[in-house]
């Protein structure tokens, strides 16, 4: 019976990469609503209590909400066709595994291939299945252009991957951040860095528009979109050549000085000035600021990710914090090590099951060699040394996407004929589309775990529907990079007889194990007894930990760890010339390449496309594809947006709020016009992540995946892509801007 009683669980939020403390509200069994938890402070970066977003506060609409996968669903007509039968997961686990089985044996383990979300679910236990197949083929999907690429440069410069900004107010003198716009994408950074601002730290910021956090800047340098590194570059020739380094940390701790000075002699402000657009002397002003205000924190995100050249851009963004003596020191940037009471995520993946043989059939790891397993091996060997870890294999060593789907289509370099997606949209998530779906189609078996009927799930033979983090328990280590552990607790059972009948992705993982002889591996019966197992150097169960701990842990992290032990690098020192590079046979020192498809390098193609187009930036209330088919979401940003600067779209006769066509070689979509100043008037800046839950889902609509999505536009070509990463040029490419004819 009713009882009209109110009653909080402790969750973590998954809808973001904050993965904020909140409390969930439940009346008389159902779901009231979603806040902060107010007696914790929230995150990792500064002590805060914030307020819900409006993502976590639209809990209980997204959780209620008609349109959530219920139960699994099995395709009866043509792929595309929208015809579905509800079946049980027993029948659905059996045939997966059936299919599954019979591809191996034709094919090889290495047939199936998966492509992950933004940490939707935990792949600890996806790569724990992948390697007992023996399948190496986990595509990072859009990894290769986001956390990934600065994890593994870190992991072989500093010897750890994932070094955060160490912000203190009062203690932190000023903060770099390149290509972030954290008001947007990262709640909890943008209020650390207000505090940090208030209590008197300059900042400098590197982005092509004006973000709220641009305008709030000491130093704003709007580059060329693609030309990051050169101006970082520039930066370190401007530190040396006016002897604004830390000469002991450098002469003590820095591998490849020497060699590096040599380097940045190409990169004077007045030549780097007619690269980025920029004034030589606000790169200068910009240099001098960073490496004289210590301790000085820097912070990244997918702005540079996102770039053609991103590897070596992020060499040169780990050099500036090492010279200037900013690394590992309170206020600056930490080297933070891992929460040491938990079982590490690594420790769960099994990686050593995977046979030998099939490491070097992962799908490009011949052509981006910082995912392949030579590189894994080689930083992770050199990390224990000092760390006593090794790296997550499911972050650092993935197949890579525009291999695989060209793969898939060509049968080359071998078939590969099933993948499964959890908690992934590759239709909308990953560069061009139109090849996306052409493998989607292709593929013999394609399995969907998610909460949606998105496109992608539209192509699928099997959609099964996922718990989310409000139905399931939580830990969170972010891929063990960081000195605080999170737990949070399961608010509601995943099932309700009637009602729906959703499931974790470990019972997924774990169910399909067990069906192709793989039990020996799978000793828990339920996540929370897996995470049980994983907490148990802390003495506690999830539970206990909840109750009495807060569900959050926070070590102390050990500055300067390296006066004792030296760097987890094979030098024992920071790698400002990358060995690990060197013997991936790559360039060991930053350079700046012009990426393939700009002005400089194509004229010709530019005279057709003549606008410099980036995409990618993130825009609340909406996290990346996300949150579309939410109501009071949707109304708050109902349509997709292009960013032009006021005197271009009169130019091109085109006002403020005029649906236009965005084009580029790739194909072209629709998005509206919105003016913006804060852009250079040859560069539009178009939404990401859009499609329509309301428009049919089977063919053609496919919920108007055709119609605004941005990656319809961009490139993947795989000479196109970063030679070291993979990365593939999201903020680079050309197009071309016009209304949209009305009659």
């Amino acid at each position: 019976m009713p009882t009209g009683k109110v009653e909080v669980k402790k969750a973590i939020c998954m809808w973001c990469h904050c993965h904020c403390r909140v409390s969930v509200h439940i009346k008389d069994g159902e779901l009231v609503k979603v806040d902060a938890d107010e007696e914790l402070p929230q995150g990792h970066l500064l002590a805060t209590t914030v307020k819900a977003c409006p993502r976590a506060r639209a809990a209980a609409e997204w959780f209620h909400h008609p349109d959530r996968l219920n139960y699994p669903l099995k395709r009866m007509g043509e792929k595309g066709e929208g015809k579905w039968q509800r079946i049980s997961w027993d029948q659905a686990l059996d045939e997966i595994a059936q299919k599954l089985a019979e591809l191996k044996s034709t094919y090889g383990p290495e047939t199936l291939a998966f492509t992950m979300g933004t940490y939707r679910t935990h792949n600890e236990y996806t790569a724990r299945f992948f390697n007992l197949f023996g399948s190496p083929n986990l595509v990072g999907g859009p990894a290769n252009v986001c956390f990934c690429p600065a994890n593994v440069v870190s992991a072989a410069m500093y010897g750890w991957p994932g070094n955060q900004p160490w912000l203190r107010p009062g203690i932190t003198k000023c903060l770099l951040l390149l290509g972030a716009n954290p008001s947007e994408s990262h709640r909890l950074l943008w209020y650390a860095i207000l505090a940090t601002q208030r209590a008197g730290a300059k900042i400098i910021v590197i982005d092509p528009r004006r973000t709220r956090l641009a305008e709030i800047a000491d130093i704003w340098l709007q580059p060329r979109p693609g030309t990051d590194a050169a101006l970082i570059m520039s930066m370190i020739n401007v530190i040396i050549a006016e002897e604004l380094y830390d000469k002991e940390f450098v002469e003590r701790w820095c591998h490849g000085f020497d060699k590096l000075v040599a380097r940045t002699r190409d990169y004077t402000p007045e030549k780097v000035a007619e690269i980025t657009w920029l004034p030589a002397e606000k790169i200068k002003e910009a240099a001098r600021l960073y490496a004289t205000s210590k301790p000085a924190a820097s912070f990244d995100t997918m702005g540079i990710e996102q770039l053609p050249n991103n590897a070596e851009t992020m060499q040169a963004r780990f050099i500036l914090p090492a010279i200037t003596g900013n690394l590992d020191v309170r206020g600056g940037d930490r080297l933070s090590g891992c929460n040491a009471h938990v079982i590490p995520d690594a420790d769960i993946e099994l990686s050593d099951k995977l046979p030998p043989e099939q490491k070097p059939k992962m799908l490009g790891a011949d052509r981006a060699r910082l995912f392949s397993w030579q590189c894994y091996e080689l930083v992770r060997d050199n990390m224990r040394k000092v760390w006593g870890l090794q790296l997550v294999q499911n972050a650092h060593c993935h197949a890579w996407a525009p291999i695989a789907y060209r793969a898939i289509i060509t049968d080359k370099p071998y078939p590969v004929r099933a993948m499964i997606s959890v908690g992934s949209n590759p239709m909308v998530a990953h560069a061009n589309t139109k090849l996306v779906y052409k493998a989607l189609k292709k593929l013999d078996l394609y399995v969907v775990v998610d909460f949606w009927m998105t496109p992608s799930a539209e192509l699928a033979d099997y959609v099964l529907p996922a718990a989310s983090w409000l139905e399931r328990p939580l830990i969170f280590t972010l891929h063990d990079t960081m000195n605080v552990l999170e737990v949070g607790e399961t608010a509601f059972p995943p099932h309700k007889p009637g009602k729906y009948e959703r499931r974790t992705d470990y019972d997924f993982w774990r169910g399909l194990g067990i069906r192709l002889g793989q039990e020996e591996y799978w000793p828990w019966q339920t996540l929370e007894e897996a995470y049980d197992y994983r907490l148990s150097p802390t003495g506690y169960t999830v539970r206990e930990f909840i109750d009495q701990k807060g569900g959050t842990e926070r070590l102390t992290s050990a500055e300067r760890k390296y006066y004792e032990t030296g760097f987890g690098t094979p030098t024992g020192k920071v790698e400002l010339y990358s060995t690990v590079l060197e013997s991936l046979g790559y360039d060991p020192l930053p350079r700046y390449e012009e990426p393939a498809e700009t002005p400089i390098s194509d004229p010709e193609l530019a005279r057709e496309y003549p606008l410099i187009l980036i995409t990618g930036g993130r825009v609340q209330p909406y996290y990346h594809s996300e949150h579309r088919q939410i109501d009071s979401l949707r109304r708050k940003y109902p349509h997709p947006r292009i960013q032009i600067h006021p005197d271009k779209a009169s130019e091109l006769g085109i006002a403020d709020g005029d649906w236009v066509w965005i084009e580029t070689p790739r194909g072209r979509v629709k998005q509206k016009c919105q003016y913006f100043a804060g852009i250079d008037p040859g560069v539009v800046h178009a939404q990401h992540g859009w499609w329509f839950p309301e428009e049919p889902g089977e063919e053609p609509w496919l919920h108007g995946v055709w119609e605004s999505n941005a990656n319809v536009l961009t490139d993947d070509d795989p000479e196109h892509c970063n030679q070291i990463s993979g990365g593939w040029p999201l903020r680079t490419g050309l197009c071309k801007v016009y209304k949209i004819k009305t009659y």
